[in-house]
C-alpha cells in the first residue's frame, strides 16, 4: 500500500471521524460506526477510493 493521504488530511480525517462516532453514538445509531472507517484511512495514509482516481495529498520529496 502506498501511502496518498498526507498530514493535513489526516488531522482533517481523525476530527471527521471523531464527529462521526460521536453523532453515531448521540442519535443511538450505528451509522456512527462509519468513522471508524474514516479514523482507519487516516491511521493507514491510505484512502480506497484516491486510488482510481490517481488522488494522493503527500507532499513530493525533491531530490
Amino acid at each position: 500500500m502506498k501511502k496518498n493521504v498526507g498530514t493535513v488530511d489526516q488531522i482533517i480525517r481523525f476530527i471527521i471521524g471523531a464527529v462521526i462516532i460521536a453523532a453515531g453514538y448521540y442519535y443511538g445509531s450505528w451509522w456512527g460506526l462509519l468513522g471508524l472507517l474514516v479514523i482507519a484511512t487516516a491511521t493507514f495514509s491510505f484512502c480506497p477510493a484516491y486510488v482510481p482516481f490517481g488522488i494522493s495529498t503527500c507532499k513530493v520529496k525533491k531530490k
